[in-house]
């Protein structure tokens, strides 16, 4: 899977929007498929339009543990902006989830403002989603 910082870089290059929906649609392609078993409702997030689900695994301190993330979506261009999500979240310490917002990364790569009002939405429920489990985890 790409990181964060080869996904900044490679929106640098595409000047098309065209290419980049094809390019959101490939980082989605990349993604590993959740199992079946992981497509529970407890998983499922809530105020998408697509279906899209959400794993948490935590290691390390359990005041401020390591937090990666496994998600998946029945939708193309919504399965690539899981990825993105993952790549700017997962394999940091909860603290620093909590305090980051992938929405300005999203700003930053142009994204947001060419999504559907409810593809935005369903980002939104995403990342708040996982600040939340973050503090959580973060406060434990």
């Amino acid at each position: 899977m790409a990181t964060l910082e080869q996904i900044i870089e490679d929106f640098s290059f595409l000047d098309d929007w065209e290419d980049r929906y094809r390019y959101v649609i490939e980082l989605g392609k990349e993604l590993p498929d959740l199992p079946e078993e992981k497509r529970t409702l407890e998983n499922k997030v809530q105020g998408c339009a697509s279906q899209v689900w959400l794993v948490t695994h935590a290691a390390g301190d359990p005041e401020n543990p390591i937090l990666a993330f496994e998600g998946d979506s029945d939708a193309h261009i919504v399965r690539g902006l899981v990825a993105i999500v993952l790549a700017t979240y997962s394999g940091k310490r909860a603290s620093e989830i909590a305090a980051l917002d992938a929405l300005d990364v999203f700003g930053k790569i142009g994204l947001v403002e060419h999504l559907s009002s409810q593809r935005a939405n369903g980002l939104r429920s995403m990342i708040k989603r996982i600040r939340e489990e973050a503090r959580v985890r973060a406060t434990a």
